[in-house]
């Protein structure tokens, strides 16, 4: 080990670029360090609380410059809680670094030219933009400096997000900026009734405790789905809560509770119980209706998704006469969201409570040109499929963060469609996805979304189209 990379404290050391994570990173001699909280442009003293063979992770002890990207954070828990850790770079900034990720990602590891990359689309909101948030109950409340745990009166019970990498602490969260009202006032309101009420919050080493999750849903159409998800409660308990939600926001559409015993939080395994109507809501988009269950993936921002179909959709440029396969298809938003502008699309997905959704919302909108098939992409996919349901023109593939299986890229390059439109989330999987696929396609267009403001994540949606032999 060098004698950089056991020195603790360095001076005077400026932030040069931002890393994936979302921390800055300064360099001394050959010597990384990932900075938390740094910006590009800063000039600091930096401390190593962690360090590797070849990096460092620090902290900044002095600013003595501040980058002209840096500003202030709007929310009292940044830098508490786990997310929009990007609050302390202007907006502008945030797309700047968004962009360049992209390039960068798509330059190193797929080797494609990317001087035609197009601007970012920004996110017309940076604030109240999401339509899901889901909070944990829990008796290990994380302490706020000045707190003392031995103090005997200390309330110990928590209703907010959980401490990055401490799966056992959650921030109690007072005010969030994620999600548009009544998302505050009804969180807000409801960890007030259960502690005045003596409820038990959730001890996740115990595994007891009467309340577990919440879980609210607001769509562009006006409506909300409230979630209560508990563990060792009574029936009196249940019904006394889900009452009091019910008469202090009448307004609520869909209001929902499931009783969840198990040790992990997921609730696609459990039965949902109405308490107040129906066990949906409505999306909208262009006309078009997506019915969303308290299971159903939706994308986060709903404004944001239109734009990032929309741009799937010009990107294809259908003439009306295609095959299209919408692999990844959730609940079927993309497939339904073109089927009007093509002559059939075959979805595919994993999960098969998604593809009942996706049948669904084809039904609700009179879209008889679909067809939705669950199951293993890579098992699914395969040659007696593409034989049965016709070799597609194009080809929609919106995989989650891991990316495509090889087999899955593999198939692609075997079923050689006219026309490939990649949706990613993440850039650095989708290059290398690409290095593969290119030696059969070229990438004609690349435009990088923003969905989520004030984080590091990035949506990229590249058009690739056949070569010509």
């Amino acid at each position: 080990m060098n004698q950089l990379a056991k020195q603790r404290f360095f001076e005077d050391i400026t932030i040069i670029d931002i890393a994936e994570e979302g921390k800055g990173v300064a360099k001394s001699d050959d010597f990384v360090i990932f900075v938390d909280k740094g910006v590009p442009g800063d000039i600091a003293d930096v401390e190593v609380y962690r360090r590797k063979k070849n990096f460092g992770e620090g902290k900044i002890t002095k600013l003595k410059k501040p980058s002209e990207y840096r500003t202030e954070a709007f929310c009292e828990h940044f830098g508490t809680c786990g997310g929009c850790k990007w609050q302390h770079m202007t907006y502008a900034a945030q797309l700047k670094f968004k962009q360049k990720s992209v390039a960068d990602a798509l330059t190193r590891i797929a080797k494609i030219e990317v001087d035609g990359i197009m601007p970012i689309v920004p996110s017309p909101a940076d604030k109240y933009y999401r339509n899901k948030l889901e909070y944990t109950f829990s008796n290990k409340r994380w302490l706020n400096d000045g707190e003392n745990r031995t103090d005997d009166v200390l309330n110990m019970n928590a209703l907010g997000f959980h401490i990055p990498g401490r799966f056992d602490k959650i921030l109690d969260i007072n005010h969030c900026w994620l999600q548009a009202e009544p998302s505050n006032t009804l969180r807000n309101s409801i960890r007030e009734f259960v502690l005045q009420h003596g409820y038990t919050f959730y001890d996740l080493k115990a595994h007891s405790g009467a309340l577990r999750n919440l879980i609210i849903r607001t769509s562009s159409t006006g409506e909300t789905m409230v979630i209560v998800v508990f563990a060792y409660a009574d029936e009196d308990e249940v019904n006394k809560l889900m009452a009091y939600i019910d008469n202090g926001f009448p307004a609520i559409t869909s209001l929902l509770y499931i009783i969840n015993q198990k040790k992990n939080d997921t609730i696609f395994d459990q039965d949902v119980i109405a308490y107040k109507g129906p066990e949906f809501i409505y999306e909208e988009m262009e006309g078009i209706k997506f019915r969303i269950g308290p299971k159903s993936f939706y994308q986060t921002n709903s404004i944001q998704a239109l734009k990032l179909y929309g741009i799937t959709r010009d990107f294809a440029g259908f003439k009306g006469d295609e095959l299209v396969y919408d692999l990844y298809t959730g609940a079927g938003t993309i497939a339904n969201f073109i089927a009007r502008s093509v002559k059939e699309v075959v979805g595919i997905e994993y999960v098969p409570s998604a593809i009942e959704d996706a049948k669904i919302n084809s039904a609700i909108n009179n879209i008889n040109n679909t067809k939705f098939f669950a199951g293993d992409m890579k098992d699914v996919l395969a040659a007696d499929f593409v034989a049965e349901h016709g070799k597609p023109d194009v080809i929609i593939t919106d995989p989650p963060r891991a990316g495509m299986h090889p087999d899955v890229v593999n198939r692609l390059m075997e079923i050689e469609g006219e026309k490939i439109i990649y949706v990613s989330c993440n850039a650095a999987t989708q290059a290398r996805d690409l290095l593969v696929l290119k030696e059969k396609y070229d990438t004609v267009k690349i435009q990088p979304v923003d969905m989520f403001p004030h984080t590091q994540h990035v949506e990229n949606v590249i058009l690739l189209v056949l070569r010509r032999s």
